[in-house]
């Protein structure tokens, strides 16, 4: 395991310490004009933790900008209760004020609830847990688990419903619920993530989520009994919209590649995959397979499809070789990014170059198995032909797999795609 933690990542997972007198967690719970719910909630939330939390805790009042009594109350209830303090920032913006509040925050540990305390409090312990023991990096609450327990009108359930099922689909998220509003992150991941959120309303969670989640980080998901709030003074359709750019900024960012999440990727000094490499266990093998796999069922579709459209004008040797060629100069750009990690343009041409030695190789197998068919029968049919290329190009396959990871993106490659590979 590295004994120490190159330039840019984030330090190894570990156990925190607490230390005497400094707060482990700080609850953020940002408002904007709450002058009636903002008392109790504070109230409640301080007997909560005060009573089952283990460690020092310090509850953080992030003032978005009110207009009514908020800030006195905020004010008042720092004054008397104790870990309590209140932030006032002029500008509005639930993302704003989490970004404010968490840059500055001494705790290692960063949470934020609503302040209609919609979410049962006897999840927050189970929340922050993983992220104090160094199992997780950002830890989340979910409504959408088979497990939770929600109420909530139709209306709601199906905006939420719909939201997460578009960040499935245009983003390709994973995590369940990203509207919660009940989320924690360890101090040291937020240090690095901050900086890349663009965010500063509704969306900024989300967008912290995605970004975590592209970067190879781990979120826990938390099953939480939630109860709607009639009185909420979110506007849906306005923060759909917002949502929407938001979703449209970010995929667009992602498929440009202008997001720097490659210096976030491979953080940790504790993931075994960074171990030293185990006897009989080649680095990253499985992860290359699976890569190699998706990589090559694309490319055998693409090559058929290829081969059916050229043999309709050209001899079958013709066809296999101009289709194969075209399929290959894809593939080996698909494998370089995909299965062996490799960024950027240096050594790209040498590596096409390489991989149309690999081509040949395939082509070779393929040609043999055509000519040997044709040798066996004078008027093959197109469906036999198929049949014949498809075990050729299993075979090649095989081959092809050995010989791109041990020459063509051996471990001559370039430092930055080892360290993404280890």
């Amino acid at each position: 395991m590295p004994t120490d933690t190159p330039a840019g990542t984030l330090p190894a997972r570990t156990h925190l310490a607490p230390v005497p007198g400094e707060p482990v967690l700080d609850v953020v719970v940002p408002v904007f004009n709450e002058e009636t719910d903002l008392g109790p909630c504070v109230r409640r939330l301080h007997d909560h933790l005060g009573r089952t939390f283990p460690y020092a805790f310090r509850i953080t009042i992030a003032d978005n900008a009110s207009t009514d009594a908020t800030p006195r109350i905020a004010a008042d209830l720092a004054a008397r209760l104790d870990g309590v303090r209140s932030v006032r920032l002029e500008e509005k913006g639930r993302g704003r004020a989490l970004r404010t509040v968490w840059a500055r925050s001494d705790a290692p540990v960063l949470a934020y609830m609503d302040v209609d305390l919609s979410t049962d409090l006897n999840a927050l312990l189970p929340l922050v847990a993983p992220l104090v023991s160094g199992h997780s990096d950002l830890a989340i609450g979910t409504r959408l688990a088979r497990s939770s327990r929600v109420v909530r009108g139709a209306k709601r359930e199906f905006v939420s419903r719909a939201y997460n099922l578009l960040l499935r689909s245009s983003l390709a998220a994973r995590f369940s619920d990203a509207q919660c509003g009940f989320k924690a992150i360890r101090r040291d991941v937020a240090e690095r993530l901050l900086p890349l959120v663009e965010d500063s309303g509704w969306f900024f969670d989300t967008e912290l989520l995605v970004l975590a989640e592209r970067a190879g980080l781990r979120i826990h998901e938390v099953p939480v009994d939630w109860v709607d709030d009639p009185h909420s003074s979110v506007r849906i359709a306005r923060t759909a919209v917002e949502d929407l750019k938001g979703v449209w900024r970010v995929g667009r960012a992602l498929a440009t590649g202008a997001l720097p999440l490659d210096r976030l990727a491979r953080p940790f000094g504790d993931d075994p995959r960074d171990r030293s490499a185990l006897p009989g266990v080649p680095s990253g093998l499985a992860r290359q397979l699976l890569g190699f796999c998706t990589v090559g069922a694309l490319s055998t579709l693409c090559y058929l499809a290829l081969y059916s459209l050229f043999r309709s004008g050209a001899g079958p040797q013709t066809a296999n070789a101009a289709a194969l060629l075209l399929s290959a100069v894809a593939n080996t750009a698909a494998n370089r990014r995909l299965t062996f990690g490799v960024r950027g343009r240096e050594r790209a041409v040498r590596h096409q170059a390489q991989g149309l030695v690999v081509f040949a190789v395939g082509l070779a197998l393929t040609s043999g198995s055509l000519a040997a068919l044709g040798a066996a029968t004078t008027r093959p049919g197109h469906g036999t032909e198929l049949a014949v290329l498809v075990t050729a190009n299993l075979a090649a396959t095989v081959l092809r797999f050995l010989l791109l990871r041990a020459w063509v993106f051996s471990d001559r490659r370039t430092p930055a795609a080892k360290d993404h590979l280890r």
